[in-house]
């Protein structure tokens, strides 16, 4: 028998959930594309935030109040700072990658749109990236296009082309597909739309956590992405949009903190942005967390990071390409961060079911990607996703449970 190769994680024992035992066997985690594992620096800051400096932020003139406002839009700097964006201004906290879509469909293009305008989708978008289009192109009766995907379900530039039409409003794409792992040109897509003065949005969630971004080298008008893919809290997210956007966009939800003066029965007048975006009482724990994750990715170093993963993800292919009856979907060649795999005869379920036992976490079913889903001719299908963490002896425990099913569930 061949001896294993060993690729051992230098920032393993930094995550404490990693060490659990599941039917008694150590946890495989390879579901960081759902959600990363939180590192104890994040768990420290927050922590440190309920235990010595919880209070409510905005308009408090004590202490705590203060420090928790300050601590909170050192955040936003960082974020701005992380993203390459204009000034920290362009920064709002959101609960998430879904809501920041909202936001920008309710704030932004809600007012500018007319019945018979068109939004551009692609075939490979997270539900989270489609369904806020639809519910808006329904109440103002524009149209939804879908950039389809070529036969190596991939996105090709000349073919939105015959997409863009004057009635185009709005572009909005996926950085990195959370099925096949597709980084998409982003840089180019954006340059072709700008030219015909359509604004893009990019998702982001998948793609922060494996590489370094800059929203200026993009050129994209809105960046949004989830705290809790980028070894933060759930509960927490970023909506990027460009200066010249913000003056434009109309609150979306109403209440405390995003106001300047209150008046009945109407003539109310809205704070400036970021904050006229961000109703009510924020995730401060959240948030601080957010930006102790970055903290943390960035001392270990993104590059190391991506570096890292490109060699784990090299043996996650290269071993489950050894796998009887597997078929993988994606392109070896343009693959970052996650692997989508059905086994002939198995159902994704059953699959996910059986490892499950051996303590091995991966992810099944249509991955809130149900076009993409069916595109590839399936109805669900295994992913396998790593993190800076993840390990040569997780995939091998993979591998080995992969064949255990073949031998076992003939």
């Amino acid at each position: 028998m061949a001896e294993l190769t060993v690729i051992k994680s230098p920032w393993f024992d930094d995550f404490p959930a990693l060490n659990t035992q599941v039917y008694e066997k150590r946890l495989r985690y390879l579901d960081t594309a759902a959600t990363a594992q939180t590192p104890n620096a994040v768990i420290d800051r927050m922590t440190r935030f309920y235990q010595n400096d919880y209070a409510s932020v905005h308009r408090g003139i004590h202490y705590l109040s203060a420090k928790a406002t300050e601590d909170m839009e050192h955040v936003r700097t960082q974020v701005s700072d992380f993203l390459g964006a204009e000034a920290p201004r362009n920064i709002m906290f959101t609960k998430g990658t879904t809501e920041a879509i909202n936001l920008v469909a309710n704030s932004y293009l809600r007012p500018l749109l007319f019945p018979g305008d068109e939004i551009i989708v692609t075939e490979m978008e997270h539900h989270s990236n489609l369904v806020p289009w639809q519910l808006l192109s329904e109440f103002c009766g524009a149209t939804i296009k879908v950039w389809q995907l070529n036969k190596n379900n991939e996105l090709d530039l000349n073919d939105i082309k015959g997409l863009i039409s004057r009635r185009t409003r709005l572009i909005s794409v996926t950085h990195l597909s959370n099925v096949l792992g597709t980084l998409n040109a982003i840089k180019e897509i954006v340059s072709y739309a700008h030219k015909r003065n359509i604004p893009v949005l990019v998702d982001g969630a998948q793609a922060v956590m494996h590489q370094k971004v800059n929203v200026a080298d993009l050129g994209c008008d809105f960046y949004v992405f989830s705290a809790h893919k980028l070894y933060g809290p759930t509960g927490t997210g970023i909506l990027y949009a460009k200066s010249r956007h913000l003056e434009r966009m109309v609150p979306w939800e109403g209440g405390g903190a995003m106001i300047d003066q209150v008046t009945l029965p109407m003539g109310t007048s809205y704070g400036q942005a970021p904050w006229r975006f961000e109703a009510g009482t924020p995730n401060i724990a959240g948030i601080l967390g957010l930006g102790a994750a970055i903290e943390y990715i960035e001392s270990a170093g993104l590059d190391k990071i991506a570096a890292y993963e490109n060699q784990i993800m090299e043996y996650l292919v290269d071993s489950l390409s050894q796998v009887n009856g597997i078929e993988i979907y994606g392109n070896d060649d343009n693959r970052i961060g996650v692997v989508a795999f059905n086994m002939k005869g198995h159902h994704s379920f059953d699959v996910g079911a059986f490892l499950d036992r051996y303590g091995i976490a991966i992810r099944t079913g249509h991955h809130c990607a149900m076009p993409l889903i069916k595109k590839l001719g399936q109805s669900s299908v295994c992913r396998a996703s790593i993190g800076m963490y993840t390990q040569s002896s997780d995939i091998d425990a993979l591998v080995q449970g992969l064949n255990r099913i073949n031998q076992l569930l003939r």
